[in-house]
């Protein structure tokens, strides 16, 4: 899936202020081919983008001298507003494999979890692939309804990847695990023993009057 992103070059002398100020996102284009490139883009249109596609997704840019193919490779926010500062673009390569991080989606739903064994604990939530660009996924699922019992474990090696994309993490790592949840015993109810107190209230002498004035 490619998605189309229009952009502008930007003039280096503008700056970054001010194209933020004009509703802007500043940013650059860089690549192993590719001369750096200054551009702006609409920051509305880069987040509609960056929430579809994240950072696993060929973006198309349009607007400069020819189209370019890139992934989001870095995007600086602001601390304070969460907006967008500055957004970095890696240019791929077309027909030569590219290595980059895909998000896992869980899907499904664990029979573990329905019969009150244990829940699911996600341990990994990425994986790094290595693929041609028009083979990249966007992301890869994890059906967690395999997991039946508290032995039960998903591993890397049982993802499912479409053709030509080869995972490379070590296909023994855990993705996702089951964890008994041990209900905490209630607190045993204080004993009071109430001999101990009629003893020690017949012990006590009575109190003696204050002799009158």
């Amino acid at each position: 899936m490619t998605i189309t992103l229009a952009v502008t070059a930007r003039d280096t002398s503008k700056k970054s202020a001010v194209v933020r100020k004009e509703g802007g996102v500043p940013g650059i284009v860089y690549g192993p081919k590719q001369t750096p490139v200054a551009i702006s883009v609409s920051g509305k249109d880069f987040e509609k983008v960056l929430k579809e596609a994240g950072e696993s997704t060929i973006v198309e840019l349009s607007g400069l001298e020819e189209s370019i193919e890139v992934l989001v490779k870095d995007v600086d926010f602001d601390p304070i507003k969460r907006e967008v500062r500055h957004v970095d673009f890696y240019a791929i390569e077309r027909g030569k494999d590219m290595t980059v991080n895909v998000a896992l989606e869980f899907i499904g739903a664990a029979p573990v979890e329905k019969s009150n064994l244990g829940v699911v604990t996600k341990v990994l939530h990425e994986v790094e692939v290595t693929c041609r660009p028009n083979a990249l996924p966007n992301h890869i699922d994890v059906d967690v309804s395999v997991l039946a019992t508290i032995e039960d474990k998903i591993h890397v090696s049982d993802l499912a990847v479409p053709a030509g994309v080869k995972i490379n993490n070590d296909p023994t790592e855990n993705v996702a695990v089951v964890t008994v949840v041990k209900e905490e015993a209630p607190p045993e109810p204080t004993t009071i023993d109430m001999s101990a107190i009629e003893v020690e209230a017949k012990g006590k002498a009575p109190e003696e009057e204050a002799p009158a004035e």
